[in-house]
């Protein structure tokens, strides 16, 4: 079927799909799978399945990987060409999403982020030749990076992770800076620790190469926050300005957890939690909502029942959001 005008359309799959990503106005998913305007489902001479059931898709080039959401294995694959395997370590792995973000710097190079070695370290990888743009020698803390996404620009990369209680977090590191000191990826980098600290951090994305959204639960310690550094208090959309070093926005979330997912739209943020919502980042309101359109309950990257992530992609011009269901791909007209 065709894509008309209607609020929510749907394209019917014989299996849902690991990953999304829109290429001009078709669909694709990181085992070759791709849909077109007319809803036909066009396969890849290959099939991936056990032992992965997740996937990420590089906007910016043909690189995509599939990996073991909760386990250790990976692939990172160009287009249908096998590259090389991807791993992390098994420390806890069965507990936490695996870590992985593909992208290109600032200097246009594709890289692979994620943490083959430690748990705790960050490395950044060219992703055609596998070379380690971050080797040296390393002093990382006790964190468990899990959800990594670089920013528009390449410039900065988001670690969405959790501390040992568990607590959830979140860490800014630049990159540039990374590639002659790769330490740098170690410490607190460049979001201040007393600002994330006392509502739980869930979910985090970027708004553009400068403003960076972060989502946090209904739940959190004692105010860690003072005149000069406030912090982001529990149940809260907060944008922060690279730039500037400061919250532009703190609001309460009305309606419901944030999540583990967020898809930035202009001013505007996506967040799946049951159903899609699209959420306005400087006061917090629900703008709209489709609840008929189901995705799994999942509030935390970490946790000892594993429930799957999200799949869904966002138009590059904002207009059409894709979410994968169990047999069908729905397909929202945004407002």
């Amino acid at each position: 079927m065709g894509w008309s005008s209607m609020t929510v359309e749907s394209i019917p799959v014989k299996a849902a799909p690991k990953s999304l990503v829109w290429q001009g106005d078709k669909l694709v998913s990181g085992c070759g799978r791709r849909w077109g305007r007319d809803g036909v489902e066009r396969k890849a001479a290959f099939a991936w399945s056990f032992p992965f059931d997740a996937g990420i898709t590089s906007v910016s080039a043909p690189y995509s990987a599939l990996y073991q959401e909760r386990g250790t294995e990976g692939v990172l694959l160009e287009r249908e060409r096998v590259v090389r395997e991807l791993d992390r370590s098994d420390y806890q792995a069965d507990n936490y999403d695996y870590p992985l973000a593909l992208g290109s710097l600032g200097d246009g190079r594709e890289v692979v982020v994620h943490c083959p070695d430690e748990y705790n370290v960050l490395q950044i990888e060219d992703a055609a030749s596998g070379e380690r743009l971050t080797a040296g020698r390393r002093d990382p803390q006790d964190v468990f990076h899990s959800r990594l996404s670089l920013s528009p620009d390449g410039r900065y990369l988001l670690a969405v992770g959790w501390l040992w209680h568990p607590f959830g977090t979140a860490m800014v590191y630049d990159t540039a800076l990374a590639l002659t000191d790769p330490a740098t990826l170690d410490g607190e980098g460049l979001l201040p620790g007393p600002a994330v600290m006392n509502g739980e951090v869930t979910a985090g994305c970027w708004l553009d190469v400068d403003r960076l959204v972060l989502a946090t639960t209904g739940t959190g310690t004692e105010s860690w926050g003072n005149k000069e550094e406030p912090a982001l208090p529990p149940r809260h959309l907060g944008v922060w300005s690279m730039s500037e070093g400061r919250w532009l926005h703190r609001t309460p979330i009305a309606d419901a957890e944030p999540g583990v997912l967020l898809l930035p739209r202009g001013d505007q943020v996506i967040s799946l939690l049951g159903h899609p919502r699209l959420l306005d980042t400087a006061t917090g309101r629900l703008v709209a909502e489709w609840p008929e359109v189901g995705v799994p309950v999942k509030t935390t990257c970490f946790g000892v029942s594993h429930v799957p992530s999200p799949v869904a992609a966002l138009h590059p011009d904002g207009t059409r959001l894709a979410v994968a269901q169990a047999e069908s791909i729905a397909l929202i007209t945004l407002p």
